[in-house]
């Protein structure tokens, strides 16, 4: 009960921190009931049916973060016994911080069920122990039942956040008995300089006295003896118990120190750290878990507790310089000054830390381009900086600029201004401040890189290699002036291109940067070699975030044989998973070397077919109607087994971007048209091409093309245009040589430089393809109005033929 004393006994602006101790609480991970709460309503009502009467569902509403953690915890025996206690001291406090009007009737309910408790389980709490773990089971029961999807509760990641604000609540509660014991010394000081002027009357009077002795006065003179006695005496223990008071304070407030240091360490370099890493990741396409807004107020209640930490540690010094000669202790002085300068250091940590990049540039920076930023002070309304609003600047500087400014700062020592090798446009803004969100930022919308001024490049490097970073800087006024930081904040590693062609190899610099940067790096180091089971799931995690579809292990398998095909044969590959991801991969293998009789790298393939795929593809993708990752040997095995009319669609190893159709013709031959790339796409759909080429009948292995492809055909318009004209309609056909002469099949094409069957387009409104055709005034205005990079000389090639 001492504790809960403690808490009764904490001022108003106490309890309002505990509102946001409680409001970070409700925003931590409180999966369970927050799944509950999202049920339909006749699932809802299920969950409103377990709890009744004699466990009120505002409690669980209420109480919910601390009932997960406790029950999912798996407390032994011996410790339940406290549960009913803890339980009960839980909803009293939570009940105090209820202060407005519309809460009073929830604020009676908590207080009511926190008696009934009390008088129900005092001496059996094992049984609500037990009654809450059964009504958490059901609960979840009824969630997968309702959702079709099982719930996994996280009790490590619970128990560590739980762990957290316990402790950000413990040292609330010691941060306040501080204020208490420093009002307490103070007093005692007051009262003791009162007594001890007092004192000093008494002594200067028996003196006056002692100067012309008579007996009235020399009996006066020994009862003011008497009370100068008395009154040293008690001085004398008032000093010891003052002396003892201050020690005390002083081991009371170093405790408290070292207790927000551990828990500004476990924000800032484990949950702060980690989300700066998954927000690298997600550059990657991998989904972010930490919530920035639940970082943050637990870097203002640390700014809150080390300030008013601060200001104690002040107020003592400022007390022991003021007060008698008699009380003051010299070596309290250096150890209040130390202690000072301990605390001011968190602060300054505090506040150089939650200076971040909310939302980073792009990573793959065209010069002449428009782009964003966004960064945040996260302890920027609780110090009250926007009071003096702070001006952000934005420059880019080189890897080896970022690596020099990193070292003078860790020499404690205030380096040079870094040399910018660029120009931006519009790269300063004054941070602005959101009451309702406490959010102190300035987005950057208009930035843009004007010009680039390159390192010299060593060996085979390309500027596409270069890394560079954009240095965010400002200055934060804390305390009205009395305290001034400045902060900077690198981004993440950016590569500067100037054309569009050099943007697969910029994202193969950033792709390999964020998946692979180690901890705590040296700018921008990362390792030259991985294994393959590093690169295959950052190559699914890149493709799925980008398509909505996954890679199979078989996938996974097909892209080893592809980059290991650089320095092996395919066979050689081990069949076993295991060492086959232990497999180590270069970065040259990765995106250096061009594959065997190929101009392009594995990189570049791999780019391409997640760009199509992305923009063209991603319906039949996530539809499994696209094979894609599969050799042309193999494929051609595949359907070498089957009927005529049984096809398949995969991606291209000549053609990068490129996607084919593998088919089996009358002759049980096997055929593969020439690849669509996204300008064909663009044109026509892949289903489009699909249902327009008839010797096309079943998706292998034998499913009807209609039954899967015809959701994704369009629909033909009925109707003329406004304008009154009728809009053509190209058609995918093959060459009329395919049904006579299949021998012709595997003529090679020059330009895409792989053997396979040419298709080619005309008109929905036109008539077989004939030489009157061609003479036709009809096909020269089609031909008129080709679109770039559609090829009617098949046509020709079809009349000499």
């Amino acid at each position: 009960m001492l504790l809960w004393f403690v808490y009764a006994s904490i001022t108003q602006k106490c309890k309002i921190v505990y509102y946001w101790i409680f409001r970070v609480l409700f925003t931590v991970k409180m999966s369970l009931w927050a799944r509950a709460q999202q049920l339909p309503p006749e699932s809802l009502q299920k969950v409103r049916t377990i709890y009744g009467d004699h466990f009120p569902i505002e409690v669980r509403h209420c109480l919910a973060p601390w009932i997960e953690s406790r029950i999912w915890t798996g407390e032994p025996e011996e410790q339940q016994r406290f549960f009913v206690d803890e339980l009960v001291q839980e909803i009293q406090a939570h009940a105090d911080l209820m202060l407005s009007p519309d809460m009073f009737v929830t604020k009676m309910k908590l207080l009511d069920a926190a008696k009934n408790f009390h008088i129900t389980y005092s001496h059996t709490p094992h049984e609500l122990f037990q009654y809450m773990r059964r009504a958490l089971a059901m609960e979840m029961e009824v969630i997968q039942t309702a959702m079709g999807t099982p719930f996994v509760a996280q009790p490590q990641t619970e128990r560590k956040y739980s762990e957290l604000i316990t402790g950000l609540q413990t040292v609330r509660q010691k941060v306040s008995m501080v204020s208490e014991e420093i009002r307490g010394l103070q007093a005692n000081i007051e009262s003791f300089s009162l007594e001890y002027h007092e004192c000093l009357k008494h002594k200067g009077h028996m003196n006056y006295l002692q100067q012309s002795m008579t007996n009235d006065r020399r009996d006066l003179a020994a009862c003011l003896r008497v009370q100068i006695e008395e009154t040293e005496r008690k001085l004398n223990a008032k000093v010891a118990q003052i002396t003892q008071s201050q020690l005390e304070l002083v081991d009371h407030m170093k405790e408290n120190i070292a207790n927000l240091r551990q828990l500004q360490s476990q924000v800032l370099d484990e949950e702060l750290i980690k989300w700066k890493r998954e927000q690298q990741l997600s550059g990657n396409g991998v989904p972010m878990q930490s919530n920035l807004n639940t970082i943050q107020e637990w870097c203002e209640l640390l700014a809150d507790l080390i300030w008013t930490t601060r200001q104690q540690v002040n107020n003592v010094a400022r007390i022991n310089t003021k007060t008698v000669v008699e009380l003051r202790q010299p070596h309290l002085a250096e150890m209040l000054d130390e202690m000072s300068k301990t605390v001011t250091g968190l602060l300054s940590t505090l506040v150089t830390s939650t200076f971040v990049i909310e939302k980073q540039p792009p990573q793959v920076m065209k010069t002449n381009t428009r782009f964003t930023a966004t960064v945040r002070l996260l302890v920027g309304g609780q110090l009250n900086v926007h009071m003096t609003p702070p001006r952000v600047s934005v420059v880019i500087i080189s890897e080896q600029q970022a690596q020099l400014l990193l070292k003078s700062e860790t020499q404690a020592g205030k380096g040079k201004q870094p040399v910018e090798c660029g120009d931006i446009l519009n790269n300063t803004g004054t941070m602005e401040y959101q009451p309702t969100s406490r959010q102190l930022s300035v987005s950057f919308r208009n930035m843009q890189l004007r010009k680039i001024k390159r390192a010299e490049k060593k060996g085979t490097e390309s500027v596409m290699d270069e890394k560079l970073t954009l240095l965010f800087q400002s200055q934060f006024n804390v305390g009205g002036g009395e305290l001034v930081f400045q902060v900077w904040t690198l981004s993440l590693p950016v590569v500067v291109i100037v054309h569009g062609n050099q943007e697969p190899h910029g994202w193969a610099t950033v792709t390999w940067d964020n998946a692979f940067s180690p901890p705590g790096r040296v700018p921008f180091a990362v390792p030259d070699k991985v294994t393959w089971g590093q690169l295959a799931e950052t190559l699914r995690i890149k493709f799925g975030s980008a398509t909505g579809g996954d890679l199979s292990e078989d996938n996974l398998r097909f892209l080893a044989e592809k980059i290991f095909s650089i320095t092996a044969s395919r066979t050689s590959l081990p069949m076993n998973t295991m060492d086959l991801n232990a497999m180590a991969v270069s970065w040259t293998q990765f995106c250096k070397d061009a594959l065997p009789e190929r101009n392009f790298t594995f990189w570049e393939w791999f780019y391409m077919v997640v760009k199509v795929t992305r923009d063209y593809l991603r319906t039949l993708w996530c539809d499994h109607l696209i094979m894609g990752f599969i050799q042309k040997k193999q494929a051609e095995e595949m359907l070498s087994k089957c009927p005529p009319g049984t096809f398949l669609l995969r991606f291209s190893d000549s053609e990068l971007g490129g996607i084919t159709i593998a088919w089996v013709g009358d002759g049980n031959e096997v055929f593969s048209l020439q690849p669509f790339t996204s300008r064909d796409l663009m044109l026509r759909s892949l289903a489009d091409r699909v249902l327009d080429l008839t010797q096309l009948q079943f998706l292998y292995p034998n499913i009807a093309k209609d039954d899967v492809f015809s959701k994704y055909y369009t629909k033909p318009e009925n109707e003329m245009l406004k304008n009154g004209y009728v809009k053509p309609v190209l058609v995918t056909t093959l060459p009329s040589y395919m049904s006579s002469s299949p021998a012709y099949a595997h003529s090679p094409d020059s330009h895409r430089n792989t053997p396979s069957v040419q298709s080619s387009y005309f008109s929905a409104a036109t008539p077989a393809q004939n030489d009157s055709f061609m003479d036709s005034d009809l096909f020269e205005q089609i031909r008129a109005f080709e679109p770039e990079g559609l090829d009617f000389d098949i046509y020709n090639n079809m009349s000499m033929k």
